[in-house]
């Protein structure tokens, strides 16, 4: 089973350079279709590894969240390909985004929350708050206008927080002993850097380079494909 799972991340990263030389091109429906492959092999990657470690509520949490994000994907690239539609592109992006981040922090907290201290739960929620209210502070000095979805932005930046707090509290909680969170807790830094890209190219100026693309999409695409394969050591 191990090698259909390589096979599929392998496949994934190919796509990913094609994507990506499609996305410095140009944005196009061609762009979008291939983005959507290269999402379905994450999702692929996750189920593959759920039938191999089946019986794990965690899975189907994590495979739910994942679809979210493939669906995420489209929503976004088509704000580039409708610009006229840009505000209700970004607000379903992050919208489903958002619901795929609850289906995370409920996945790692029903199957790994074993009755420790209360504050296992509480503190990842509050150091997420912290760091959503943070994100609004830097709007000015970072030169980003969040506009109408400012409140938006800081919903989704409390989950999006919330995920990696979530894995490093229930490693602690595990004795840092745990595969599968420790996988959880990089997937998620890996998905905080890749959105903190993102918000400078969506809601400031002059970030549309290749470089700008390139950091994106390699965080975004490898924690993606990591919070898929961590299905595989639970």
């Amino acid at each position: 089973m191990l090698w259909v799972v390589i096979a599929l991340l392998v496949l994934g990263a190919i796509g990913l350079v094609f994507y990506l030389c499609e996305k410095i091109k140009n944005y196009s429906l061609k762009g979008v279709l291939i983005k959507a492959i290269v999402s379905m092999l994450f999702v692929s990657v996750a189920i593959v590894s759920a039938l191999y470690k089946h019986g794990h509520i965690f899975n189907s949490f994590i495979i739910i969240g994942l679809i979210l994000g493939l669906s995420g994907d489209i929503w976004l690239d088509l704000k580039y390909v409708y610009p006229k539609d840009d505000r209700l592109y970004t607000f379903a992006g992050f919208t489903v985004f958002g619901v795929g981040h609850i289906m995370f922090i409920i996945g790692m907290f029903t199957e790994f929350f074993d009755g420790y201290n209360v504050l296992h739960i509480i503190l990842p929620f509050v150091g997420a708050l912290l760091a959503a209210f943070a994100n609004l502070f830097l709007e000015k000095p970072m030169k980003l206008n969040f506009g109408e979805l400012k409140w938006v932005v800081f919903a989704y930046s409390f989950l999006l927080f919330s995920t990696p707090f979530t894995a490093l509290s229930l490693l602690i909680a595990t004795g840092w002993n745990n595969t599968t969170l420790i996988m959880m807790f990089i997937g998620g830094i890996l998905f905080a850097i890749s959105d903190l890209v993102l918000s400078n190219t969506y809601f400031g100026e002059n970030h549309e380079k290749p470089i700008d693309f390139l950091l994106n999409y390699l965080a975004y695409y490898s924690a993606q494909f990591v919070i898929a394969f961590s299905i595989f050591f639970i």
